[in-house]
């Protein structure tokens, strides 16, 4: 039985599509079945492995209308093992469509919850708002993975996406589960950068991962080129830091089964 986990925060550009991308890619490597799902409309998870977003037709959006099952939308990628359902831009337009509709939080659960038995893990990429989307995203969740960006205003709106988690346990899936913490876009030159980490431990201790996601070129340049950092650079700093992180997440998991 395979574990979905969303990897969640509201405030963009900390290192959520990144995260999703790259573990994924990651768990593939240490030959875990893996399925990615594009829930942002953005859809930067679907071209940062190789995908030309405008030639998407089935994709996350008929996922949640439910016009399409989960097996027609999944596409191959590159990556060994793993899979994608991806996102266009037309799911800007979910929200709307789904806010009439009764039980709208559990359109994403009732449509991918066969697919545990399939894959290892199903990594959902939130959009960065505590929307709709990502309330499906978590509805349908085991756990959720936050990613936390070294930076000044890192801990801004956590409290609100943990409230945010906390409702959804309490009315929607009372399962949900913190997978953990990850830090992300660290700069060991910075005394910033430390300090955000210090802070983040203090206060959540053992929810934080042990592996921390440094500042990279290479990471940076990999999705540019349709590619995972896995496939971009093996030998880079972020490509050992992401494969640390899915051995983490692989061995936390085998302890909680």
């Amino acid at each position: 039985m395979g574990k979905i986990i969303a990897i969640a925060n509201q405030k963009g550009g900390v290192g959520k599509t990144t995260t999703s991308v790259n573990l994924a890619a990651s768990l593939g490597v240490l030959e875990k079945k893996v399925l990615l799902i594009d829930a942002d409309p953005q859809a930067n998870a679907t071209s940062g492995l190789g995908l030309d977003v405008d030639s998407i037709e089935l994709g996350t959006y008929q996922l949640l209308e439910h016009t399409k099952t989960a097996e027609e939308t999944i596409i191959k990628t590159s990556s060994p093992n793993v899979d994608l359902i991806p996102a266009h831009i037309d799911l800007v337009a979910i929200e709307i469509e789904l806010v009439d509709k009764d039980d709208r939080e559990y359109m994403m659960k009732k449509a991918i919850r066969h697919l545990k038995d399939k894959y290892d893990y199903i990594l959902i990429d939130c959009a960065p708002s505590l929307g709709l989307l990502t309330l499906n995203a978590l509805t349908a969740a085991d756990s959720v993975m936050i990613p936390i960006q070294c930076e000044y205003f890192a801990l801004e709106g956590l409290g609100k996406l943990l409230n945010t988690i906390k409702s959804v346990q309490k009315i929607h899936n009372p399962d949900l589960d913190i997978e953990g913490m990850v830090l992300t876009m660290y700069d060991s030159r910075l005394r910033l950068s430390n300090q955000v980490v210090e802070e983040v431990k203090k206060h959540f201790s053992e929810m934080v991962f042990d592996t921390i996601i440094q500042r990279n070129v290479r990471l940076s340049e990999a999705p540019s080129y349709g590619e995972s950092i896995i496939k971009y650079d093996a030998s880079s700093k972020g490509a050992a830091n992401y494969l640390n992180l899915a051995n983490e997440v692989v061995v936390k998991n085998k302890e909680t089964v």
